[in-house]
């Protein structure tokens, strides 16, 4: 048996017929950008969050990006966040100028807010919260923080749509939410795309002016901004997975209970759910300090793994200016060397989580 660490085509296959109806819709309205289909799916994704306003864009680092252009923040500032996220997160920050400061996360692999106030300097502006692998972060506390220093607070939201902590869904409690659409994501496309929530009118208007070359009116150019613009296609298809989140979110908290139930290892380490908070899961990850040894053994096996990352930005070629070298942040680095992500998708049945949990328990 071959089981890859994540397959698409199963959650295209399940809802096939609905996602090439719309398709061949769109393709036949002859409006294929900044159309019915993206209005409409920028107000049912709003209140599927519980946000005010929704404004669909290109992809997740364009809204990052955006984000904190919108809210002002760029040379001379630094923004918090936490050093064990994807490099995207820091892009965000630093393609306005911008400063990273990070912080190490906690046994949730989220940040730890207990050491963001040693982070706070006159020159602090916001606060950038990663809700990394699905798990909703502990925004009472990060809110509260923000309240304290007078900080904007924008949420990278790329993995965790529909996680929430104590009942408020991830992306709705700071400024601005920033949400990627990229295919892998628990609400994927078909290409790339992303968007941005914000119960702020005016912080959604300098968006929605921004993505569109900084154009409110066409030929009428407000500002200097960019193309970032969600397409027809993609809203319409991303329309009808959104009508089918609750059982594909579902579907993913049933796997990983099991996983959590069966996985008996003493070489693995298994996540765990912070109290008040929801997991969508994104991904399923483990740690082991025998990594590679695991993967070997999975490999022989036909089980594919993913390591969500490596490289932690700091240490990444592309930060080197940063001048934060190894051993700056010890817990970043040891989730960076012992994390793995085994196989989990929508789809995914259980003759084959059986088949890779037996492996993952068999490995010594």
């Amino acid at each position: 048996m071959k089981i890859m660490p994540n397959r698409l085509d199963r959650g295209f296959l399940r809802y096939q017929e609905e996602f090439e109806k719309k398709a061949v819709e769109v393709l036949r309205s002859g409006w294929y950008i900044l159309g019915r289909e993206v209005s409409s799916f920028e107000n049912e994704f709003a209140a599927y969050t519980g946000g005010k306003y929704c404004v669909g864009l290109a992809s997740g680092l364009d809204a990052l990006w955006i984000a904190f252009r919108v809210l002002g923040i760029g040379t001379g500032d630094e923004v918090i966040v936490q050093g064990n996220t994807y490099i995207a997160s820091v892009m965000g920050i630093t393609i306005n100028g911008a400063t990273p400061v990070f912080v190490e996360p906690d046994e949730f692999y989220n940040i730890d807010t207990d050491k963001i106030r040693e982070k706070v300097t006159k020159r602090t502006k916001a606060i950038l919260v990663v809700h990394l692998y699905g798990q909703a972060s502990d925004m009472k506390s990060i809110m509260e923080i923000a309240r304290e220093y007078q900080l904007k607070v924008v949420e990278d939201c790329a993995q965790s749509h529909g996680a929430c902590f104590d009942g408020q869904m991830t992306g709705t409690f700071g400024d601005i939410g920033c949400f990627s659409f990229y295919p892998s994501k628990n609400l994927g496309a078909f290409g790339d795309g992303g968007a941005i929530i914000t119960s702020d009118a005016d912080l959604a208007e300098k968006v929605r002016v921004f993505r569109n070359y900084g154009s409110e009116k066409r030929y009428y150019n407000r500002v200097v901004g960019t193309n970032s613009r969600l397409d027809e296609i993609q809203a319409g298809l991303l329309r009808v997975r959104l009508s089918h989140m609750g059982e594909l979110a579902e579907e993913r908290v049933m796997i990983c209970a099991r996983y959590l139930q069966k996985l008996n290892n003493p070489n693995i380490l298994l996540p765990s759910v912070r109290e008040g908070a929801t997991h969508v899961w994104h991904q399923f990850v483990i740690r082991t300090d025998r990594r590679k040894e695991l993967i070997d053994y999975l490999n022989e096996r036909d089980i594919g793994t993913i390591i969500h990352y490596p490289i932690p930005p700091h240490l990444s070629e592309a930060y080197q200016y940063l001048k934060a070298g190894r051993g700056c942040l010890p817990i970043t680095e040891l989730y960076a060397d012992t994390v793995l992500s085994i196989p989990l998708y929508n789809g995914f049945t259980e003759e084959e989580q059986e088949y890779v949990t037996e492996a993952i328990n068999s490995f010594e």
